[in-house]
């Protein structure tokens, strides 16, 4: 691996991500509510700090989407977690349609005092929900599913829509897709990691054999049976990620000329299988966990445990 590139910032703000905040702000006046989807298995790491300055006070809901491949008991954990602020939140899969039929109902619930008012003053409208959050969360594949139609345009790839699309539904409801947002700069090498392994940071700008050791290490921690399981591995408490990253070579019979081992190849059938959810229901990040990473004597990031 190139140890040049191990503690480089990852810093990744294209000018339509500029271009989205603006649109955000202009919008603000004209929604009740901003859904902001997060990735379940990471929902503090995938909530974008530069969306909170922007809502403001704005009532929220926070969708936790992709949660049919997080930990069922880590989710519970999360939706605590927000209850206690004071801000409702839903589990749901875009994928398997989980939570969706809900939606509706705990926009209205979040709504209740305002829905009344308007009652009150004989104003009968649509509400005007605002889909937001970072690229990779799943608001497209949200917003198509919800809508009972591919309306909206979808992809694997980061930040794939582009421009606000509002879809109207049969329940008094209009959303408003906006394309995902991301802030300007990582300050934080743990929030880049965990948004790396599951591919809101293109993998082409990354030394992807080192962010598979990472994974690695995490899941030696805090997966282990399902890391032996997936990769036919044993005695893993002691070993380093790269250590673990070979074995898997070796199991797999991932070799290049000479005899040594594909460990770029091995490190990408790692971040796919976990982004495919072929180890198992994994979260990456409980409420109160301290970081995934630090920086040991070597200056190489390396897991930290809870």
């Amino acid at each position: 691996m190139d140890n040049n590139r191990q503690n480089a910032t990852i810093n990744w703000f294209p000018g339509h991500m500029a271009k989205t905040r603006r649109l955000m702000a202009e919008h603000l006046k004209i929604t009740d509510l901003a859904a902001e989807l997060v990735d379940a298995r990471l929902p503090l790491s995938s909530r974008n700090p530069e969306i909170d300055k922007i809502l403001g006070s704005k009532p929220r809901l926070v969708i936790l989407n992709k949660s049919d491949m997080a930990d069922s008991a880590a989710n519970a954990k999360w939706v605590s977690y927000f209850e206690a602020q004071d801000i409702t939140a839903l589990e749901v899969s875009a994928s398997t349609g989980k939570g969706i039929s809900k939606i509706g109902d705990y926009a209205k619930k979040v709504l209740a005092e305002k829905i009344e008012k308007d009652k009150a003053r004989g104003i009968h409208r649509n509400l005007k929900i605002m889909v937001c959050g970072i690229p990779n969360v799943g608001k497209s594949s949200f917003i198509n599913k919800i809508a009972g139609r591919a309306g909206t345009k979808t992809g694997d790839r980061p930040g794939v829509t582009k421009g606000k699309q509002w879809v109207r539904l049969d329940n008094g409801i209009e959303l408003l897709d906006m394309p995902g947002i991301l802030w300007p700069k990582f300050d934080s090498d743990d929030v880049a990691v965990k948004l790396a392994f599951t591919g809101a940071i293109r993998d082409e700008i990354l030394d992807v054999e080192h962010l598979c050791c990472i994974l690695l290490e995490f899941l030696r921690s805090n997966y282990p049976d399902a890391l032996c399981e997936r990769y036919k591995l044993s005695d893993i408490v002691e070993k380093t990620g790269y250590e673990l990253l070979e074995n898997i070579c070796k199991n797999r019979g991932f070799l290049i000329s000479g005899g040594e081992f594909d460990t770029f190849r091995g490190a990408n059938i790692v971040l796919n299988e976990f982004r495919d959810c072929r180890l198992g229901h994994i979260t990456l990040e409980l409420p109160g966990q301290t970081e995934l990473v630090y920086k040991n004597e070597f200056g190489v990031l390396t897991y930290a445990g809870q």
